[in-house]
């Protein structure tokens, strides 16, 4: 994204109001749009968050790791606009933690990783890393970055509706 179209997006997402199941208007329909571009919405655009809208606004929370609670705030508009994950931490070798376990279950979704889901970025994970950043055309470092995680949104990974009534 050029610095220019950047700020421009920075700016249109700054007035945005939170949405949720009720909402209407101008913004649910603008909503819609971007969750059609995106390809998680299939509906016709009305301006009214029903529940299509809510689920698909789950869906693309659950794609960027987003808690997906199905409310539109500023980071699922920071996201909707950037196409992709947002306030991620960067992972390295020796990081530990619920990121790190997300990382592994992406990346063993992606046939990268074998090892076990434990939340530490070992050795075996940083070579799965590099393996994907490699098939993915990034410098293959294995730091998980934000253009790692924008890469790791884009493996379909199960999404179950009943995990989010959990």
């Amino acid at each position: 994204m050029s610095p220019t179209s950047q700020m421009k997006s920075t700016q249109a997402m700054a007035n945005k109001p939170q949405l949720q199941l009720g909402s209407q208007g101008k913004a649910v329909l603008e909503l819609e749009q971007l969750l059609t571009k995106l390809q998680v919405y299939r509906q016709p655009a009305k301006g009214i968050f029903n529940k299509a809208v809510e689920f698909s606004v789950k869906l693309f929370q659950f794609r960027v790791f987003l808690s997906p609670d199905g409310i539109v705030g500023p980071l699922t508009w920071q996201a909707l606009y950037t196409e992709a994950p947002v306030n991620m931490p960067v992972l390295r070798l020796g990081s530990s933690g619920k990121a790190v376990a997300t990382v592994q279950e992406v990346l063993k979704t992606s046939k990268h990783y074998g090892g076990k889901v434990d939340g530490e970025f070992s050795t075996l994970t940083e070579k799965a890393v590099r393996a994907f950043q490699q098939s993915f055309g990034i410098q293959a470092d294995g730091i998980v970055d934000r253009e790692t995680w924008t890469a790791l949104s884009q493996i379909p990974r199960g999404y179950d509706p009943n995990w989010f009534l959990t």
